[in-house]
């Protein structure tokens, strides 16, 4: 029998619709000779579908008529249940739409890409493959991934973080604080979300205040960075676990203006442009080759560090005016898997999402060998009773 893969989509999320390109582009790509493909949609109320309508993208342009022709399913949060239910149980048959064997997740941004997702996965204990709940939850936040680079002395700009409550409670301080470490121009951005999504530049106090008021909006936690005027973007993918992984070659992102946008990642500049390898870029990109190996080398020791799983896109940031290198961020669930970088390197889509497989029954296997529980009943030896809250004339 032919492993089913199921990969969800969709989401909760700023990013819902590339993560349907993404997603469409990937089973596409899965060889339907070794493999079956469940797609899993999950509605930006999060609602789970599946069925055949959903492979074509074209579809999408009417969510509520492409609803119809699906359906809803669910899966159950016990361990070891790998099965998809119907969500209108049936009066006679069978209740199982398919069981799945491994999952793909291809949720871009909030509640996908955070760990939230993964949770609910590692809760089932159905093999996934991509970073696990810490992984993935260390990585989406810009705050938390910093302050793990910086002690791995992973180079990153100098920065500054606060959340919403310390914004409206503490304006004056916070301001002054960014003026004396940071000045100006900086970067603003919500510290949990990605493709460019609430990020602005500021070269003064008044847009400063503009820019913070305007990412507040999609975050509780907001991180302001040091902006390296003379830039460049450089992009690296690594795909593996972190004890053993490759990187591809390197990409640099076209921008049209002072920072890349939503537009540039993923509309090309154009109306009909479809995902990440929409944009403009080149590839592989022009650097002397200790620069590239420098890159190649800090992405892996971002992958490595944060204890990263699956196939990752590491931004880069070479300060053109000194030459240092900067990480400036790593998506756990790249737009497109970044599949275009590894084509480049030499390992085709279908390549690419049959390692993505094979990654996670081996990190299942692996998972499986390590023990979860102790194997002592302290009720039984008499334990544990005396201190516990509310319980009466324990002796």
């Amino acid at each position: 029998m032919k492993t089913n893969i199921g990969v969800f989509f969709g989401g909760r999320s700023t990013e819902h619709e590339i993560s349907v390109i993404s997603a469409s582009q990937a089973m596409h790509a899965i060889d339907r000779t070794h493999y079956d493909v469940t797609p899993i949609y999950i509605t930006k109320q999060g609602r789970w579908y599946t069925g055949e309508a959903l492979f074509d993208l074209a579809a999408y342009r009417d969510v509520p008529s492409l609803l119809k022709g699906v359906e809803e399913v669910f899966m159950r949060p016990e361990y070891g249940d790998y099965n998809l239910y119907r969500g209108k149980r049936k009066m006679f048959g069978n209740d199982v739409v398919t069981k799945l064997d491994v999952v793909i997740p291809v949720l871009h941004g909030s509640n996908g890409e955070d760990g939230i997702f993964e949770g609910v996965l590692e809760s089932i204990g159905i093999p996934f493959a991509g970073c696990n709940t810490l992984a993935s939850a260390n990585g989406m936040d810009k705050i938390t991934m910093k302050m793990i680079l910086q002690a791995c002395d992973v180079p990153v700009v100098d920065y500054v973080w606060f959340t919403d409550k310390q914004w409206f409670s503490d304006r004056d301080r916070l301001i002054e604080r960014i003026e004396e470490r940071l000045g100006y121009p900086v970067i603003v951005k919500p510290a949990n979300l990605g493709s460019s999504v609430g990020i602005g530049r500021a070269t003064s106090r008044e847009q400063l205040i503009e820019k913070i008021d305007g990412a507040e909006i999609y975050s509780s936690r907001i991180i302001v960075e040091h902006m390296v005027e003379d830039l460049k973007e450089i992009n690296c993918s690594v795909l593996g676990d972190c004890d053993d992984y490759q990187t591809s070659v390197c990409e640099e992102p076209i921008k049209s203006g002072e920072i890349l946008s939503y537009e540039d990642k993923y509309m090309g500049g154009s109306k009909g442009a479809k995902g990440m390898q929409a944009s403009q870029k080149r590839i592989p990109a022009d650097l002397p080759e200790d620069v590239t190996e420098r890159i190649r080398f800090l992405a892996g020791e971002t992958f490595r560090v944060l204890s990263c799983h699956g196939v990752s896109r590491v931004d880069m940031i070479i300060d053109n005016s000194n030459g240092n290198i900067y990480v400036n961020e790593i998506n756990t669930i790249p737009g497109s898997l970044s599949f275009y970088l590894w084509e480049a390197t030499g390992i085709s889509f279908d390549q690419l999402m049959d390692r993505l497989v094979k990654l996670a029954l081996k990190r299942k296997r692996e998972s499986g060998q390590k023990t979860v529980s102790y194997d002592a009943n302290i009720f039984n030896m008499g334990g544990g009773v005396k201190g516990t809250k509310g319980t009466k004339g324990a002796k």
